[in-house]
């Protein structure tokens, strides 16, 4: 591109210089040609006077009187009638310039000069302007290249951020070029870059959690297929691949629950379920770890509680605190209901040493752990709480008191809303 603008440019520069350049020339020369005949026939005619004037005074013309009255590059001839002619300087060789004046006793005075002098002014002149197109050739190859530059530069700027937009780092640079158009372009590639590493982060944080979020009913499946495998009565087995497909079920609910908060976490579906039967089933998935920890888990507080939520979201807010306080607690996990105001209030807590106070509020900020863990648990479990109107908050630090806050009563529909429904 930068051979093409200086390519360009130089074209114009040319095609310019040749226009004017053979025009200027052609005038300068004529110009030259009548300026040198007009001298030619001034010094005729000033000659000429001179030798009237001596004639009028019966005075003597001689050649020496003459040539001190002309320069030395020209060559005059006075005829006067009666008399030789009188010759001044060296005759001319080759084409001359020659301008004749009478004068008013009759003699005449021609004067000649060399038309080699008019070739070396030519030629001078062309000198001169010849220097001067090459300097504005000069000039232009010049802005040409500063101006390739100018263009050249930020496009191959342009294609770099392009190609690493490409190998995926998607970090915009938010460069400026004082060019509309190149801005324009890499405002369009900033946009760009901003929007894949949103939806790369989206993608990142959805494997995270389908990891995190997957790893525990998958292991707890993987108990119950181990105890159907080594146990031959039949009673066992049934229980045990009934419990199995309930946390398939899950496991399904799960994956379409991540894959909604993906696209959008705000969107939820929310419904009145039956609060103990998602606690009951927590307590029937977690007593098995519990057992094999050496540790229990029990539930009190109000039964018969109706929350509004979306009941795989609030199972697995409540396996993210469980399985928390399994990791990083200790002693006995008490899932305790109470109702405040129009909410519905599911508090675990745990006899451990509780959260650090260097965590405090940071508690449910992403890749923040006491112990080595994700970090992803807490975070994922309060977006789940907040999608569907709830929201999940740490109560206490020491012991530690996680309170999932739900609706107890079903979200008001807008009466205008019904309105544009029916007329739909």
């Amino acid at each position: 591109m930068r051979r093409r603008l200086i390519q360009s440019t130089l074209a114009v520069v040319l095609v310019v210089i040749a226009v004017f350049g053979v025009s200027l020339v052609i005038v300068e020369t004529r110009t030259i040609t009548e300026t040198a005949r007009e001298r030619v026939e001034s010094e005729a005619v000033r000659l000429a006077s001179i030798v009237d004037s001596r004639l009028l005074v019966e005075d003597k013309v001689t050649a020496e009187i003459i040539g001190d009255q002309m320069p030395d590059d020209r060559y005059a001839v006075v005829r006067i009638p009666g008399k030789p002619p009188i010759e001044v300087g060296s005759r001319p060789d080759g084409d001359v310039i020659s301008a004749t004046a009478p004068g008013e006793e009759g003699e005449t005075v021609t004067v000649q000069e060399p038309r080699s002098s008019v070739t070396e002014e030519v030629a001078r002149t062309l000198l001169i302007i010849g220097l001067v197109a090459l300097l504005a050739v000069i000039a232009a190859v010049l802005l040409a290249i500063r101006q390739a530059n100018r263009l050249a530069s930020p496009l191959t700027d342009l294609a770099e951020t392009a190609e690493r937009l490409g190998s995926g780092d998607p970090r915009p640079r938010h460069r400026r070029y004082g060019v509309p158009e190149l801005d324009r372009v890499a405002d369009v590639l900033d946009a760009s870059a901003e929007r894949i590493a949103r939806m790369l982060t989206a993608e990142r944080r959805l494997a995270a959690d389908a990891s995190h979020q997957l790893r525990t009913p998958l292991t707890a499946l993987s108990m119950r297929l181990e105890e159907i495998t080594v146990t031959d009565d039949p009673d066992t087995v049934k229980e045990e691949a009934t419990i199995a497909l309930a946390q398939v079920e899950r496991l399904t609910d799960v994956v379409e629950r991540l894959l909604t908060n993906s696209r959008d976490p705000r969107t939820g579906s929310a419904v009145t379920f039956e609060l103990d039967d998602v606690i009951k089933q927590q307590l029937a998935e977690w007593r098995p770890a519990y057992r094999s920890a050496g540790r229990a888990i029990v539930t009190s507080g109000k039964r018969n509680l109706k929350a509004v939520g979306t009941p795989g979201a609030v199972a697995q807010v409540l396996a993210a605190l469980i399985e928390n306080s399994l990791m990083h607690g200790g002693g006995t996990v008490a899932l305790r209901t109470r109702v405040t105001g129009n909410q519905v209030v599911v508090e675990v807590t745990d006899e451990g040493p509780g959260v650090p106070a260097e965590l405090g509020s940071r508690i449910f900020e992403r890749a923040i752990s006491g112990r080595n863990s994700t970090g992803i648990g807490l975070a994922v479990a309060r977006d789940l709480a907040e999608a569907d109107g709830g929201r999940l908050e740490m109560l206490q630090a020491k012991p530690p008191v996680f309170g999932l806050f739900l609706s107890s009563t079903p979200p008001r529909k807008d009466p205008d809303e019904e309105t544009r429904r029916t007329v739909r």
